[in-house]
C-alpha cells in the first residue's frame, strides 16, 4: 500500500509544478475514508506580512483532495476541479503543516471531498470544499 502511495505522490512531483513546491510527505491513510499529508510552505508563499498566501493555502488543499481521488481510484482518474470553496479561519506561517483530505462521496461522475489545513497547534487554519469531474484518465 505504501508503495502504491508513494508511486502517487511522485507522480504528482514530476508532473505538477505545485508538486515540487509543497513536498508531500505520507502521515497516513484510510481507503475509503481520508488522506493525512505534510507539506511545505517556503518563502514564496508568503504574503508581506510573513504569513502565508489564501491562493497558496487553497492550492495545497486542491492538491491534497485531488491525490485523495486519484488514490481512491488507483490512478485511473483524474479529478477535474469543477468547484473549490475555501474558507480561511486562522494565518499559517512559513513551515511544515498537517493537510487531511476527507472523501465525502465519489460518484461515477463527480467526487466531493473536504480538505483542512492545521496550524502548529493543531487548530484548523483552512477549510475547503472540492467537487471535481472525474476524467477517465490512468495516469499509471
Amino acid at each position: 500500500m505504501e508503495n502504491r502511495l508513494e508511486k502517487y505522490l511522485e507522480y504528482h512531483r514530476e508532473n505538477g509544478g505545485t508538486g515540487k513546491l509543497f513536498n508531500f510527505e505520507i502521515v497516513s491513510y484510510k481507503e475509503g475514508k481520508s488522506l493525512d499529508l505534510e507539506g511545505m510552505f517556503d518563502e514564496f508563499s508568503l504574503n508581506p506580512d510573513g504569513s502565508v498566501q489564501g491562493g497558496m493555502m487553497t492550492s495545497m488543499l486542491d492538491d491534497v483532495t485531488s491525490l485523495l481521488i486519484i488514490i481512491e481510484t488507483k490512478g485511473q482518474v483524474y479529478p477535474a476541479s469543477t468547484d473549490l470553496h475555501s474558507s480561511h479561519h486562522r494565518p499559517l506561517f512559513q513551515g511544515r503543516v498537517k493537510a487531511k483530505a476527507t472523501l465525502i462521496k465519489l460518484g461515477k461522475n463527480i467526487a466531493t471531498t473536504r480538505g483542512e489545513l492545521f496550524d502548529s497547534k493543531g487548530r484548523v487554519a483552512t477549510s475547503l470544499i472540492h467537487t471535481s469531474f472525474l476524467v477517465q484518465k490512468p495516469i499509471n
